[in-house]
């Protein structure tokens, strides 16, 4: 048994003078242990010592400065994430995986996975589901992630020592697009949970990552780690029998929790979710995204209301980080909620293309049915310390609340807005959903005629908070919604990116 006391003591003088070399640490501990066994001990003292291994072998300090600014833009999942998908079907199936009844198995299961989130059935992941998941979703989901964190990093919330908690981890799109993301100088404790088939895939995946990011995988549901298992569904996490059950990796904080894709698929999202913040540190963030369409992305802000309490509520859980902010400190939006961000979409992979061509088609039908390339996805920041991206608050003095639009029809008011989505029209008048968190029916600032006042409307960015003055509030009755209009009569200013 080495002494690890005498490894962290020689670590910290060591680490102003000059790179910590595992050789030379041997040399002061007693018994002499060896370099590797002095090496894995630095491994796993890594992140309390805020320390990175170097490709030689050497240890040195982690910068205290935060993550860079943000600029994610992958055009591609990364060939070594392509190879080591391949390699696993290959290894499955052999080389022509795409084609015969292993082909025709995995298609089958891609239809399969599509029609029950369409239909939100209960989704189950046997080895071929899991296989045909990865091909569909891995790298969107990939890409997914690191537009999401743009939001923390932008105001320096995201430290280079993470200690992560990644829930329903699947077969590791978030995982693998984290690590990414991160610079190379970051170190990362990795705690993927997921109870699937899928850990096989997840597995193999993971051994992509560098040698700084540290990984274990927890076989077990996610109410069993954070303590809900057993005192049965929605189990408050305050229960002293509930936090017994907790897996021990809870006994430190974590600094991000991930929710890739997985909430729609819980018993009880609310319950896990809320455990999760519990398991946070006070200045961590949980990350939640979901699918765009309709019923995940409607859902994924339902949980949002549920876990965040009315504003001035001292038993609150946690504050809205981004996009959807409460711009009425006072108000709880009640509208469906449908809003999600648009990215560039990424070349086709290989294995997509292969499980694409080698389908079998009648006359009219399309190819593209097993490509997935769009990113485009509904998500949810939230902060137990109550940190906003933006602290700003409407005025009454100044603005109108959405939740009033109704006796403002054929008025021109002014809106402090959050922008909600990207320009939805079909080349008509531009179209953009937004919200001010006091809203209680969809509204969208429809502009038909830009001027350089104006402008900002469209430049503005999903998230970014605008002031829109002299907008004309009309009922749309076919959408059941309230159209706001932008004319060359509006001002539209940026009042945040």
């Amino acid at each position: 048994m080495i002494d690890r006391t005498a490894v962290r003591n020689n670590a910290n003088y060591l680490r102003n003078v000059r790179p910590i070399d595992p050789e030379e640490i041997a040399e002061y501990i007693e018994g002499t242990p060896h370099p590797a066994v002095v090496r894995e001990t630095l491994r796993e003292e890594a992140f309390d010592l805020r320390l990175r291994e170097r490709e030689d072998g050497t240890f040195v300090p982690v910068e205290e400065r935060p993550v860079g600014g943000p600029g994610w833009s992958p055009d591609a999942l990364p060939e070594r994430y392509t190879f080591a998908l391949e390699d696993l079907l290959v290894r499955e199936y052999g080389a022509n995986w795409h084609r015969g009844e292993s082909g025709d198995a995995l298609r089958e299961r891609v239809r399969q996975l599509k029609a029950d989130y369409l239909y939100e059935n209960d989704v189950e992941y046997d080895r071929v589901a899991a296989l045909g998941y990865a091909i569909y979703h891995l790298p969107a989901y990939y890409a997914t992630v690191g537009y999401v964190l743009d939001d923390l990093v932008e105001n320096g919330l995201l430290d280079r020592t993470i200690r992560v908690l990644d829930v329903g981890a699947g077969v590791g799109g978030p995982a693998l697009g984290l690590c990414d993301y991160l610079p190379d100088d970051a170190v990362v404790e990795y705690h993927a949970v997921e109870p699937s088939a899928a850990t096989d895939i997840l597995d193999r995946m993971l051994e992509e990552t560098g040698r700084n990011f540290r990984t274990t995988v927890h076989e077990t549901t996610a109410e069993a780690f954070l303590g809900l298992e057993g005192s049965g569904e929605g189990a408050d996490p305050d229960d002293a029998d509930a936090s017994d059950d907790a897996d021990p990796a809870t006994d430190d904080p974590f600094d991000l929790v991930l929710f890739g894709n997985v909430l729609s698929e819980l018993a009880d999202p609310v319950a896990v979710a809320g455990a999760a913040i519990d398991a946070l540190a006070p200045d961590g963030s949980l990350v939640a995204f979901a699918p765009a369409d309709r019923n995940t992305a409607v859902g994924l802000r339902k949980i949002e209301r549920e876990i965040v309490a009315s504003g001035g509520d001292p038993g609150r859980d946690a504050e809205i980080y981004s996009p959807t902010l409460r711009l009425w400190p006072d108000a709880v939006p009640t509208d469906p909620g449908w809003s999600f961000d648009v990215a560039a979409d990424l070349a086709v992979p290989p294995f997509q293309r292969r499980l694409d061509e080698a389908a079998a088609r009648g006359e009219t039908d399309e190819p593209g049915e097993f490509v997935n390339v769009d990113v485009q996805f509904a998500y949810s920041i939230l902060c137990p310390d109550g940190t906003r991206r933006v602290d700003i608050e409407a005025s009454a003095e100044r603005c109108a609340r959405m939740a009033e639009s109704e006796r403002h029809v054929t008025d021109r008011v002014n809106f402090l807005a959050v922008k909600l989505s990207h320009d939805l029209s079909e080349g008509d008048n531009a179209l953009y959903r937004v919200g001010d968190g006091s809203q209680a029916t969809d509204h969208y600032l429809v502009c038909t005629r830009e001027t350089a006042l104006n402008r900002d409307l469209r430049e503005a960015g999903y998230g970014a908070v605008v002031f829109v003055e002299n907008g004309l509030v009309l009922w749309n009755e076919d959408e059941g919604a309230y159209n706001v209009v932008v004319d060359d009569e509006t001002v539209v200013d940026l009042v945040a990116p």
